[in-house]
């Protein structure tokens, strides 16, 4: 009797413990599930890329075209420095300049003196600033410029006045205040003043007196097709059509006839009797 019973309790305590092991079974299937349904943030299912790795090859680069600079010849550090004052028209200090364009006036003396005896630099002994031909900053003080200069003013003598100079220029030509000439070799402005004297070589003069210019139309109109000047007239087609209608090319010499003093002539000269010595000698014959 007591066997059965500790069986009994046996076979309960297994059917127990599998109706247990089921639930917990049946427990995890379920949480596994509901996992592989919720989707994760963007930010955890991406993978993070790798971090870019550090370059330094631009630095390098950097580095290297202020040593090319650095070691270059002096001539080649002043032009450069030249071209940044005339681009940047403005006083800079050494430092400026160097921190700008990578030339250090500090390090060599050489380029620093040199730069203060250039033509084309202004030191006031602190900054360096770029000294034009003509100091010109504006359109009216350029009329005024070319206005003193009668013989013309070479355009070339103005073109680092300031930025739009030749702008400035044309617009003074367009105005007819100045004359802008061309020649073979350059740009001439001339102020646009009749009154101004203008001063002409003598041996100019005697170019111009020794010029043969012919006394034939005909040659002269051939000379002007050489040099590629139209001329204003066409001899060759007026003779040609001259001779059709049978009309003399040559001018006709036209004969004055001399007036005679009559009796009705108007005696207003009478303070001079010899201009009437006819006039009173016909009058006795009569």
């Amino acid at each position: 009797m007591a066997l059965k019973e500790q069986l009994d309790k046996f076979n309960k305590q297994q059917v127990k413990c599998q109706s247990t092991l089921s639930s917990i079974a049946s427990s995890r299937e379920r949480t596994g599930s509901s996992r592989q349904s919720v989707p994760l943030p963007a930010a955890i299912s991406q993978k993070k890329p790798d971090a870019a790795p550090v370059k330094f090859s631009n630095d390098t680069e950097r580095l290297q075209i202020i040593n090319n600079i650095r070691k270059a010849p002096v001539g080649a550090q002043i032009k450069r420095v030249i071209d940044l004052l005339f681009e940047k028209r403005l006083a800079l200090t050494p430092e400026q300049i160097n921190e700008l364009c990578h030339v250090d006036m500090h390090a060599n003396k050489a380029v620093f003196d040199s730069l203060r005896k250039n033509p084309k630099a202004h030191y006031d002994g602190r900054r360096f600033s770029y000294k034009a031909t003509h100091d010109v900053k504006d359109k009216n003080q350029l009329l005024s410029l070319v206005s003193k200069y009668p013989d013309g003013i070479a355009v070339v003598d103005l073109k680092d006045a300031y930025p739009n100079v030749i702008e400035d220029l044309k617009a003074l030509s367009a105005s007819e205040d100045i004359w802008l000439l061309s020649n073979s070799q350059e740009d001439i402005a001339y102020p646009n003043n009749f009154k101004c004297e203008i001063k002409v070589d003598d041996e100019f003069k005697a170019l111009f007196r020794d010029i043969d210019i012919p006394s034939d139309m005909l040659d002269v109109e051939k000379e002007l097709l050489k040099i590629g000047l139209k001329p204003a007239t066409n001899t060759a087609e007026r003779r040609a059509a001259a001779q059709t209608h049978g009309v003399s090319n040559k001018p006709k010499d036209k004969k004055k006839k001399k007036q005679e003093i009559s009796k009705r002539t108007k005696l207003t000269n009478a303070h001079l009797p010899e201009l009437f010595q006819s006039l009173n000698a016909s009058s006795s014959r009569n």
